[in-house]
């Protein structure tokens, strides 16, 4: 993988005032930073040099017993059938551009059945004129789509009703709550105060009446975090650790502070996160997030614990390509998966979720 250009900072797109605005104010400064964050998932080099994943080997099975073209990748998620067990983690919205990308991705999960959350919300409370750019649910009648905060914002005037209404508005099916500590931190103007948030998360989980699935945004989940989220309520986490998108890295292009940058490659590898999660009691969904290249890392994600991947930089610039190179993006994963599955002798998802898998020059599993 090329090594991303050092370039010089871009001057910060300006930092919001938080919290819940009424519907006649605009929310400028978020959008722009929104604007400039796509801008630079699409076109700089957002990802480390290295990838956890390719630490990681399946074990063949020259005896799979099999027929190939009876292999099966579906999966059953919130109640809706999957032709793959994957999510589409959306990176849009908010902005013009944002919502042709969603409109999209938001048809490519309906033609595949595959499983798609929209981008945060946030900026839809704080002005309703930006519904358009979110509001994809006919267009993906019959997957599950999800909506999506901050949920951080919980501190700045966001609550439970709050959340309900973004729901509501997007019809969706389950409601994302993202932790993204180390890039609020780097982000100018951002969010900080993260004290207190857990009891805030488990009234949002009891409260909501739709299952809430708990993410990092690229940094992962201990187990121990994990512990203290079964136990407020929370059953669906996507662990997204480091390998893929580095929201550290992109806020400090953004305007963060000096030495901003020494942060790009923090956080814990989507497959030690992986590891660590799938021991802790009550998860009842656990997805891979953070790295997945294909249906490759998909299998090895699978067989590591996880019950479904989670993509977005790959998904978003396919659909600022075209809405060819997302079909071509999905062949491609199923391909890899189905492959994958073949080569360790597992008909079903399930049975590759107990697939051997080794780490390179180590013994077991």
């Amino acid at each position: 993988m090329r090594r991303r250009p050092p370039g010089r900072k871009p001057s910060p797109p300006g930092a919001a005032r938080k919290g819940i605005k009424s519907a006649g104010e605009a929310s400028p400064p978020i959008a722009a930073r929104k604007r400039s964050h796509l801008r630079i998932c699409l076109e700089e080099n957002v990802t480390p040099n290295s990838n956890d994943f390719d630490r990681w080997r399946l074990l063949h099975n020259a005896l799979p017993e099999l027929d190939c073209e009876k292999i099966d990748t579906g999966a059953t998620w919130l109640g809706r059938r999957l032709e793959l067990p994957l999510l589409i983690a959306s990176m849009t919205g908010g902005a013009a551009r944002g919502g042709t990308l969603n409109a999209r991705l938001a048809r490519a999960a309906q033609r595949h059945r595959v499983a798609f959350a929209l981008g945060s919300g946030r900026i839809l409370l704080e002005d309703p004129r930006a519904r358009p750019s979110f509001d994809v649910r006919g267009l993906a009648p019959d997957v599950p789509l999800l909506a999506n905060l901050g949920a951080v914002q919980l501190n700045y005037g966001v609550g439970l009703d709050e959340c309900r209404r973004l729901c509501q508005m997007l019809r969706a099916d389950a409601l994302v709550l993202h932790l993204n500590p180390m890039q609020e931190a780097i982000q100018p103007g951002g969010d900080r105060n993260f004290a207190g948030l857990l009891p805030k998360i488990a009234r949002v989980v009891g409260g909501l009446g739709l299952p809430v699935v708990v993410k990092e945004v690229g940094c992962g989940i201990s187990a121990e975090v994990a512990r203290r989220l079964v136990e407020a309520g929370v059953r669906h986490l996507d662990v997204s650790g480091r390998g893929g998108t580095s929201w550290p890295w992109i806020e400090a292009r953004n305007g963060g502070p000096p030495g901003a940058e020494a942060f790009a490659g923090w956080g814990i590898p989507t497959p030690e996160a992986l590891r660590a999660v799938r021991e802790v009691r009550g998860v009842e969904t656990l997805i891979a997030g953070g790295g997945l290249r294909g249906g490759l890392d998909l299998a090895k994600a699978l067989a590591l614990g996880a019950h479904l991947g989670s993509f977005a930089l790959a998904f978003a610039r396919a659909a600022h390509q075209s809405e060819a190179a997302l079909d071509a993006l999905v062949v491609r994963i199923r391909n890899e998966l189905r492959l994958a599955m073949f080569g360790v002798g597992a008909g079903t998802v399930a049975a590759l979720r107990r697939a051997p898998i080794v780490q390179e020059g180590a013994h077991g599993r």
